[in-house]
């Protein structure tokens, strides 16, 4: 009965030292179990599902900041447009103290200078450019504001020689935005930007080029007839 008895404790220990060693439980294997270090083992599997894949970098060249190309009295007249947005500046009658000159494109016409509002400039024919002047006045200039820039102030030409900017003194003694020499005007009847109603009224006016030159006139309308007349 003894030899049975111990028999019995052995199979028992037997059986509880598997289970011990099939859980994984490496705590309570005693001292003849060895514990795995988990540095031994390989890594851990890393899931890579549902993470961003990393942001490409993109290099954004940054825009110079314009300098000061020329100087007329108290108005600077810059290199190029304005690093950061520029508000036109209110006319305070005797003109802004900010003025934008952007070079613009139209089928019709060819390259012209708008504007900070993109509202087109226009040359007179009866004005001069050397030297400089300007004609247009009284009800002329009701139909056709000069561009008016006031002292001190500053120009941001875009697509336009900032050597070929300046301003003419006028015979009220507002000092007028001129390219290439030239005085500067909008037209009255202009409603939106790129609208180019003034182009060749009274054979006289015409949108403004980036030198100065005039823009090309609008092509001929040929009216052709819709039916034969006897």
């Amino acid at each position: 009965m003894v030899g049975q008895a111990r028999i019995a404790r052995h199979a028992i220990a037997l059986i509880s030292l598997a289970a011990l060693a099939a859980c994984g439980d490496t705590a309570g294997a005693g001292a003849g179990a060895t514990a795995a270090s988990p540095s031994n083992g390989p890594a851990p599997a890393t899931s890579t599902a549902g993470t961003d894949p990393t942001p490409e970098v993109v290099e954004v060249t940054p825009v110079p900041a314009p300098t000061v190309a020329k100087t007329q009295r108290r108005v600077q007249i810059y290199s190029g447009p304005s690093d950061v947005p520029v508000r036109d500046a209110a006319d305070s009658g005797r003109g802004s103290s900010v003025v934008q000159l952007r070079a613009m494109e139209q089928n019709d016409i060819g390259t012209y200078v708008a504007d900070g509002r993109g509202m087109t400039l226009y040359r007179f024919d009866k004005d001069t450019a050397k030297p400089s002047k300007a004609t247009c006045a009284g009800d002329c200039a009701k139909t056709w504001p000069p561009v008016l820039i006031s002292s001190p102030g500053r120009i941001y030409p875009d697509g336009v020689d900032p050597q070929l900017v300046g301003y003419v003194e006028r015979a009220d003694g507002t000092c007028q935005v001129t390219i290439g020499g030239w005085p500067v005007y909008r037209f009255a009847k202009d409603a939106a930007p790129g609208d180019i109603k003034g182009q060749g009224v009274g054979g006289t006016w015409f949108a403004v080029s980036p030198t100065g030159a005039r823009t090309k006139p609008l092509p001929e309308v040929v009216t052709v007839p819709t039916a034969a007349t006897r």
